[in-house]
């Protein structure tokens, strides 16, 4: 089940890779002239967390435009029709349900963090926002409108939300060494390198 679920995310990041390389090294090279040239501070862990944001944004826009002629499906304005459709664990289930919630996630947790917003009201509101974007604009563009996936979706960000908290208080609670800025930024440095190593 995880396994081929798995696989999924990968095939995403493989798919979005040129556009997500470009944009980063731009990304990277404007930030680092803006650093240079108005003397601001650099702290490497936010900039990491900033820049996966980046990454997410590209990958998210990749998969909510991206052209599936095997697709049979049609506008669903009917909620919870399609996602109770599919059977617990089929590749169906991961991928319409699990994947929406899934795919969202990141972006709970992330409007949190750089919202440094412990209420839930707001980031529900940005999600429902974003997502009904997402969904109309699939329309447009000749793909399928799907009220179960804005639901899913807000159930994706709404647990996001929730990560940043539990990881906000598990943070507050753990030993002053390890809420201090140099050991964050050692910490992002094994990540950087542990994903470039699975590269």
């Amino acid at each position: 089940m995880f396994s081929s679920l798995g696989r999924t995310i990968g095939n995403v990041f493989e798919f979005s890779l040129p556009m997500v390389v470009i944009s980063v090294v731009v990304a990277i090279t404007l930030r680092l002239a803006d650093i240079i040239k108005y003397k601001k501070q650099f702290c490497l862990y936010k900039e990491f967390v900033a820049l996966a944001f980046i990454i997410y944004i590209l990958c998210l826009f990749q998969v909510v435009t991206f052209q599936d002629n095997n697709n049979i499906s049609s506008n669903n304005f009917i909620p919870f029709k399609e996602m109770f459709r599919y059977n617990l664990g089929s590749r169906l289930f991961l991928k319409n349900v699990l994947g929406n919630i899934i795919m969202f996630l990141p972006y709970g947790f992330f409007t949190s963090y750089f919202l440094k917003e412990n209420r839930l009201i707001p980031i529900f509101a940005l999600t429902i926002v974003t997502s009904l974007t997402i969904e109309t604009t699939q329309l447009m563009i000749g793909r399928v409108f799907d009220i179960d996936d804005i639901i899913l979706n807000i159930i994706g960000g709404v647990v996001g939300h929730y990560l940043y908290i539990v990881i906000l208080k598990i943070g507050d609670m753990c030993p002053k060494v390890l809420q201090a800025e140099w050991f964050l930024n050692l910490v992002s440095i094994i990540l950087l390198i542990g994903l470039i190593t699975l590269l």
